[in-house]
């Protein structure tokens, strides 16, 4: 009989690129790995110069944590929808329809708890009723949701006209969504609250895995019996509800609302998904890529702040991260598929 030879084993270096692959082929990896190098970079260039370039300063710490919840939680009910097949590109006009909605009732003496609730529900019935045409019309969601655009729009201006509304809703409610509790913005913890909620709804509850498979393939959901239009039309709702609730944090923020304080929101949401690794399809994505992809705009766009770039850097900047991060998600997926 021969020798039975060794089993040898693979390099430790071909092991480690085959982790490293099979992280950014996640549907969250590559967002994870661009988002932990570049707090890395900034890091230690605040490190290094402290005086120059302030992200560490707990002033421009707290910048940012108040900054990241108003898209952070639109992204999250954006991006279920889009992992479901469907887009909403009327998220921004909510948001301010039912921000202003909340502030005028408040300012006319209604509670201001009550008053978010039926803001909140407001949205949640702006995001069914576009559901519900979607798929009993047979239209793209794309051109439902960009006429509800203009509509809730024009709404907010029927409703109240184009000046601003103050919102004092008071202490208890002004520190329940922008107070600080152990140093951290409670709008920063309801974004960490509202992401862990999702992550388990999506990610751990049958709902989840209903919503991936109508995203993925409508027929063969339908085909094991998942109602794939009761599925959407709640993802519809909950699109509608989190833009709900990003205004209101955003208007507790700054302490009034605006009739165009939600114009490009919605894109940016959408953006915020791509960045994270969703699909532009269907079937395809995360909550943890939502969550990092929102942090990694606003960590973008707060380093220019901090650089003193012009503006317009941020706009292409932003430009050539969506397109990148849709045309790679679009290769990881031509990879699976073959």
């Amino acid at each position: 009989m021969s020798p039975t030879l060794p089993e040898t084993s693979s390099p430790p270096r071909l092991r480690r690129q085959s982790a490293l692959a099979r992280l950014i082929s996640a549907p969250a990896g590559a967002i994870l790995v661009a988002f932990l190098l570049l707090q890395l970079a900034c890091i230690t260039y605040a490190l290094i110069a402290p005086d120059d370039f302030r992200y560490l300063s707990a002033r421009n710490l707290t910048i940012l944590m108040k900054a990241i919840p108003v898209l952070g939680c639109m992204a999250l009910g954006v991006g279920i929808l889009m992992i479901a097949g469907e887009f909403d590109l009327s998220v921004g006009s909510i948001y301010t329809l039912t921000a202003v909605v909340m502030a005028v009732q408040v300012a006319g003496g209604m509670n201001p708890f009550v008053a978010a609730l039926l803001a909140i529900l407001i949205g949640v019935a702006i995001g069914m009723l576009h559901g519900y045409i979607t798929l009993k019309a047979g239209l793209p969601s794309f051109i439902v949701t960009l006429g509800g655009l203009l509509f809730w729009r024009g709404a907010v201006l029927l409703y109240n006209g184009a000046v601003q509304v103050r919102f004092d809703p008071g202490p208890i409610f002004s520190g329940l969504f922008g107070g600080t509790f152990l140093g951290i913005n409670a709008a920063f913890l309801w974004f960490v609250a509202l992401s862990l909620a999702f992550f388990v709804l999506l990610h751990r509850h049958r709902f989840g895995n209903h919503v991936f498979a109508t995203g993925g393939n409508r027929a063969a959901a339908t085909a094991i019996g998942i109602d794939v239009g009761r599925v959407k039309i709640i993802a519809f709702a909950l699109a509608g509800g989190m833009a709900a609730f990003a205004g209101i944090l955003a208007t507790v923020r700054v302490g009034s609302v605006q009739p165009g304080q939600g114009t490009g929101l919605e894109l940016q949401a959408i953006a915020a998904c791509v960045i994270g690794g969703l699909s532009l399809t269907g079937g395809r994505g995360s909550v943890l890529g939502i969550f990092l992809g929102a942090m990694l705009i606003h960590t973008i766009t707060n380093v220019l702040l901090l650089l003193r770039a012009p503006g317009f850097y941020l706009d292409m900047f932003i430009a050539v991260l969506i397109v990148g991060a849709a045309a790679f998600n679009s290769l990881i997926e031509r990879k699976g598929r073959g």
